[in-house]
């Protein structure tokens, strides 16, 4: 059986610990850590090196504020957003800094581990009462890439695979990687060959 680890940060430690009950008596979940800040969750990141990292949006700190560091710090680790907002814009947000999915309080413990595993397999996870509104929102907004993210598309659409992209522009993987979750979210497409299509029709 293969263990996934979890740390959940909260600034509700009533919600926090019942999350982390639930959490704990699944067989093959352990949780690792607990914290109520934007620093505790870069602590607890770098600390403990948990695959999964739950972050609330609403905390000291900013919860938003937290995913970048932690994406780069601690790229195994999964940021998986957990807050009581259904607004699209901190989804968006949240996403294009690097979160791997996004959960609305509320949702059962099935309903939550189904998340988490979806996001250690890779993909990501959008609550489903909150999808098409992302999905539309994306649509309605212009896609404006940045002049590193046009780089970037330029050798994706040679063909590039990430490694080569971040030796040919001097950069490390990890940070391509960031540009390509940013670069996918703002056209709509996904995966790296779509989105070299779409850009190319757009060009």
């Amino acid at each position: 059986m293969t263990v996934i680890t979890i740390a959940i940060v909260d600034d509700h430690p009533l919600f926090r610990e019942g999350v982390s009950r639930s959490l704990s008596e699944i067989d093959d979940f352990v949780v690792v850590g607990e914290g109520a800040s934007a620093d505790d969750a870069v602590t607890l990141a770098a600390s403990q090196r948990p695959d999964v990292l739950l972050l609330d949006v609403s905390m000291p700190g900013g919860g938003i504020n937290a995913i970048s560091e932690i994406v780069v710090g601690s790229p195994q680790t999964k940021v998986l957003m957990l807050t009581a907002s259904e607004d699209v814009d901190p989804i968006i947000a949240s996403l294009r800094r690097g979160a791997a999915g996004y959960v609305v309080k509320g949702i059962g413990s099935c309903g939550l581990a189904e998340a988490i595993r979806t996001v250690v397999r890779g993909s990501k996870y959008i609550s489903p009462t909150m999808r098409a509104k992302v999905e539309q929102s994306l649509l309605d907004r212009p896609a404006s890439l940045t002049p590193r993210e046009t780089e970037v598309m330029e050798l994706v659409a040679e063909g590039l695979t990430n490694k080569h992209i971040a030796r040919r522009l001097n950069l490390q993987e990890k940070t391509i990687k960031h540009h390509m979750t940013e670069i996918l979210l703002k056209l709509g497409a996904s995966n790296r060959t779509e989105a070299a299509i779409r850009w190319c029709q757009s060009a």
